[in-house]
């Protein structure tokens, strides 16, 4: 069976990944890679531990944050940069820019790159895959997230096989996708998604507002079910309240 390595971030898409790379194969032969680059909504590490632990799988983290502390990209906690509560959309509409305030130079790139560099050396396989959750949702509003779209993947892909000697293979199953068909074949399969956190903020609740949080939204309406880390938000909180009396 072949051995992978998923860039786990704790959202919908990478989970969606894992869980697609452990029913291929099997925990043993999977590895979980997680980056902090000091963004704000560090909540979403916790978020992969657990999502991590669900599935028994190895999990490493790495802590690139140093590499973007000249970014004044909004989504990085030490950024002054205003988080916009709105679509992509709405977003380039309104700043008539193709990049949204969110963007952070060249990450995907920087995680691919680290990630193959991680697997090369980890497994001793001639064949290993590298599992990333970018999907057509990224992309499609005017290339919000150009480090999302078909072409830079493809362009990476490439790269990572020359300069890996046709060892390390990128695996983007939802690149021509929408974040609601993540999410169907994640229900499909189980997926944990009462564990995931999507959004931006800080907070211990997502805030329903952001970009991410819409999307989410969205997903799961037109997949006609409630989003799981939502419900299973209300009933900690029930049972809390429960606890005081």
């Amino acid at each position: 069976m072949n051995k992978a390595v998923v860039l786990l971030s704790g959202g919908l898409d990478s989970t969606t990944c894992l869980a697609m790379a452990v029913d291929k194969s099997s925990a043993a032969n999977i590895t979980a890679l997680t980056v902090f680059y000091g963004q704000r909504h560090a909540k979403e590490l916790e978020a992969a531990r657990n999502v991590a632990a669900f599935y028994k799988v190895k999990h490493y983290e790495l802590d690139v944050a140093e590499i973007f502390r000249y970014s004044h990209s909004a989504l990085l906690d030490t950024s002054n940069e205003s988080l916009e509560h709105s679509s992509y959309a709405e977003q380039i509409a309104k700043n008539h820019s193709p990049k949204v305030a969110t963007y952070v130079p060249f990450r995907n790139g920087l995680m691919l790159s680290m990630a193959a560099s991680f697997a090369d050396g980890l497994y001793d396989d001639d064949f290993v895959e590298l599992y990333i959750g970018v999907h057509d949702d990224d992309n499609a509003e005017g290339h919000a997230y150009a480090d999302c779209s078909a072409k830079f993947v493809a362009s990476m892909s490439a790269a990572i096989r020359i300069g890996t000697y046709e060892k390390i293979h990128i695996v983007a199953p939802f690149l021509c996708q929408k974040k609601s068909d993540v999410v169907k074949v994640g229900l499909e399969l189980g997926a944990p998604y009462h564990l995931t956190w999507s959004c931006y903020e800080r907070g211990d609740i997502p805030c329903g507002h952001c970009a991410t949080c819409l999307d989410r939204a969205q997903a799961f309406v037109l997949n006609g079910v409630k989003d799981p880390a939502l419900v299973e938000l209300k009933r900690k909180k029930f049972l809390s309240l429960v606890e005081l009396y």
